[in-house]
């Protein structure tokens, strides 16, 4: 059973690595196709849609298959099946609830998000509210899909829902290139229609991945009929009390799911006003608002994807030691899962801050603004990192009530410092402001964690700061190559950035991970699995 449950972890894990890596270079060909405008545009859909279906979802894989885990392992099966019978009607209400919703209070949402100031305002409300509608449709498919994904995890069946992750994120965006490209350059459409195409893949993409897990219930339904002749039948558990431990499983992770849409969120509804108020043209405004929220954002969150697919796993595991009241195991897992994170998070952050410059072309265009805006966001992807662990540590320690006083907490930070800052230190100050905000989230479950976890950090300190000691190293040495590189190749042209990347990003790299397995921090970190790649490689164990 354990080697069953490793296994389908890895699974998972895999999936949602690829989804992510897809989710991350589709930008490089569809910032070409749409530019500054585009972009925009696309931000402007995809928060306020990605806060819906974080509500309408988030949660719900993990809760379902949680629930039905936990009544398999009893034998009732049969529990299991009512959920997911009437959880496919109630999954089917919520999707279209939230599609009605969005798609009718699209207008007030852009009439939020744009500014109303100047002449030369490139995005307008009408224009926003367009693409909101057009992406609203997924709302109908999602949910449902989640909570079928739910229902093959709790059967310890992770494969269905990494095959859909995979075949949705590469339908969407087959959908969302072909369809912006043929409207621009073969049918001359404009710039709306063509960003309204791109957010209605996220439907298609739904389909996809809906059709996936359809197969995969029509090929293990006789598997799942056997289980329900196994039944006891000795609980009968009503349909309110089965739904109400689904909403204790899921609250916590929906909070936890629409912490970084809800800082954006802000910076949707602040950030072209107060660009505007201290001077900026409309179309200014709109460009800097690209390059926060669609075009950097989606490079800083490439560390925290890493780092966090591997860290999360530990979680399962600090949750057993808490309910067996086994606090030398909890702190261990602890100080094994904050060093994880780090070790990942850290020297990826700081690698990127290093080679924004050329990171920004390669994937977008060579823009000062954009170097900028991503040397300054990409150390915040440590912060994302460590919200997200130590909210799902509350969760892991039973103490997840706290996981909604930290984010609004640090919302209420974020929504008092945007606006001032951002008149002072322009597109940065929504930067900081969001740095700041997160900083104050984490305080709040560190002292939580601190206290109900009784969890001494001495240990972990110390080991933070040799991985910020490593890190400077290696961004000693990153930097020195990255200064002699520069003075024969441009950062200014693609294909040159990419050879600057490669050879500083590799020898940094090798720097980094020689003095981790110098000391055996790798080691300790990742255990056995290290000490046989040494073996294989012939390094001294």
């Amino acid at each position: 059973m354990s080697s069953k449950l490793l296994r389908g972890t890895f699974i998972l894990t895999l999936g949602t690595i690829i989804s992510k890596v897809l989710g991350l270079f589709y930008v490089i060909p569809f910032y070409a196709i749409v530019k500054d405008h585009g972009t925009a545009l696309y931000s402007f859909s995809y928060i306020p849609y990605t806060i819906f279906i974080s509500i309408a979802t988030a949660g719900v894989p993990l809760a379902v298959s949680k629930f039905i885990a936990k009544y398999n392992a009893l034998g009732e099966y049969a529990v299991g099946r009512k959920l997911f019978k009437s959880g496919i009607a109630v999954m089917l209400a919520t999707g279209i609830l939230s599609f009605l919703v969005m798609y009718f209070t699209a207008p007030s949402l852009a009439e939020l998000a744009i500014s109303t100031g100047g002449e030369d305002i490139v995005v307008t409300a009408a224009e926003a509210t367009t693409v909101i509608r057009a992406v609203s449709f997924a709302l109908i498919v999602v949910p449902f899909m989640s909570l079928i994904r739910g229902f093959f995890q709790g059967h310890q069946s992770m494969g269905p829902s990494a095959v859909s992750q995979v075949v949705e994120q590469i339908v969407r965006i087959s959908f969302l290139l072909a369809g912006a490209f043929i409207v621009l350059n073969i049918l001359d459409g404009s710039i709306v229609t063509a960003v309204s195409f791109a957010t209605f893949a996220a439907f298609i993409g739904a389909l996809g991945g809906l059709g996936v897990l359809g197969w995969y219930w029509v090929k293990r339904k006789p598997h799942l009929d056997d289980l329900l002749k196994e039944d006891k039948g000795t609980i009968d558990i009503s349909l309110k009390d089965i739904y109400k431990e689904i909403l204790l499983y899921a609250a916590p992770f929906v909070f936890v799911g629409i912490a970084n849409p809800l800082f954006q969120f802000i910076d949707m509804i602040t950030f072209s006003r107060t660009m505007t108020s201290i001077g900026f043209t409309g179309n200014e405004a709109n460009a800097a608002f690209s390059v926060l929220n669609f075009q950097t954002h989606k490079l800083v969150i490439i560390p925290v994807s890493l780092a966090m697919a591997f860290s999360l796993t530990l979680v399962p595991s600090i949750t057993k030691s808490f309910v067996e009241n086994d606090r030398k195991g909890m702190r261990r897992q602890l100080d094994q899962t904050f060093q994880v994170l780090l070790y990942l998070t850290v020297p990826a952050a700081v690698g990127l801050s290093l080679l924004a410059e050329p990171m920004f072309t390669v994937f977008y265009t060579h823009n000062d603004l954009g170097t900028e805006v991503l040397r300054t966001y990409a150390p915040v992807a440590i912060l994302f990192a460590l919200y997200s662990v130590t909210a799902a540590i509350l969760q892991g320690i039973n103490e997840q009530r706290f996981t909604i006083l930290s984010l609004l907490t640090g919302l209420l930070v974020k929504l008092s410092l945007n606006i001032p800052l951002i008149k002072l230190l322009g597109t940065q100050g929504a930067v900081l402001s969001t740095a700041l905000g997160y900083t104050v989230a984490i305080i709040i479950n560190f002292i939580v964690i601190k206290k109900f976890a009784r969890y001494p950090m001495g240990f972990v300190t110390r080991r933070v700061m040799l991985i910020l000691v490593f890190s400077g190293l290696m961004a000693g040495v990153t930097m020195a190559f990255y200064e002699v590189l520069v003075q024969f190749l441009s950062p200014a042209s693609k294909f040159q950035s990419i050879v600057i990347i490669a050879i500083s990003a590799i020898l940094g790299a090798a720097v980094y991970f020689y003095l981790g397995f110098r000391t055996k921090l790798v080691d300790r970190l990742f255990g056995e699995r290290v000490t046989k790649l040494k073996r294989k490689l012939r390094l001294p164990v």
